[in-house]
């Protein structure tokens, strides 16, 4: 995954930054395409590698090895559970946090099968199978026939690889419960769920949204779980607004 800056042209006045966004499973920097231009107006983009570890905590740690100094940061999905544990090993690095689509809870004991399969289904070069049982539960009913969509989201998993998608299923399991990392988040937060999003839903979202102290929730209308594609521009919104308040 490139992990390069994004050099952008920045606003006058505005605060000259970094900001670190982290893709979900499966995903590469292209699960943020719509919202990277206005965020560039900010601060300097660049993208967690998520691709060569197979723990939570081992990406973490490559992140704040490859990022000097303090930044925003933004995880959608497993990538939210990157930036958890990101404020779990290193607090005073981040200086604020956008967590998208995911949830602070360890993963469920029953969904352990379906990922170990999956992972089996990747490992044997099967990803049209992999993205045809992951593609329902990632985009809202509304957007299923969308077939520019699905292509991109299909080619950001055959870009990610069967065996790094297999080691962030193994990561996934094993992550741990950031609950008690959020209650102790002290700088502004934003969280931001679609309303079909039927992987982390909206309670999900709330639970987390009132351990953090003054976190603002947004919940965006129509959206599943990969808000950032589904209803870019408004993502862009909520991302622009937290970035820059």
């Amino acid at each position: 995954m490139d992990s390069a800056f994004i050099e952008p042209t920045l606003d006058a006045g505005a605060a000259v930054g970094q900001l670190v966004l982290v893709p979900g499973l499966g995903c590469t920097e292209q699960l943020f395409a719509g919202q990277v231009c206005r965020l560039a107006r900010h601060s300097r983009v660049r993208f967690a590698d998520t691709r060569r570890d197979d723990t939570i905590a081992g990406m973490a740690r490559r992140l704040l090895e490859e990022v000097d100094g303090p930044f925003a940061l933004a995880g959608l999905s497993m990538g939210g559970y990157v930036a958890m544990e990101v404020v779990r090993q290193a607090p005073s690095r981040v200086t604020r946090l956008a967590l998208l689509d995911t949830t602070a809870a360890p993963d469920a004991e029953s969904a352990r099968e379906f990922r170990l399969k999956l992972s089996d289904l990747a490992l044997r070069g099967h990803l049209d199978e992999v993205h045809e049982a992951l593609w329902p539960r990632l985009v809202a009913p509304s957007r299923r026939d969308d077939a520019v969509l699905e292509g991109q989201v299909y080619s950001m998993l055959v870009a990610t690889g069967g065996a790094a998608f297999a080691r962030q299923q193994n990561a996934i399991i094993g992550r741990a419960d950031s609950r008690p990392v959020l209650e102790g988040v002290a700088v502004p937060t934003l969280i931001v769920v679609g309303s079909e999003d039927i992987v982390t839903p909206v309670a999900t979202a709330a639970e987390m949204a009132g351990l953090v102290p003054g976190a603002r929730l947004t919940v965006v209308e129509g959206s599943g779980h990969l808000s950032t594609m589904e209803a870019a521009a408004t993502v862009a919104d909520a991302m622009e607004e937290w970035l820059t308040h």
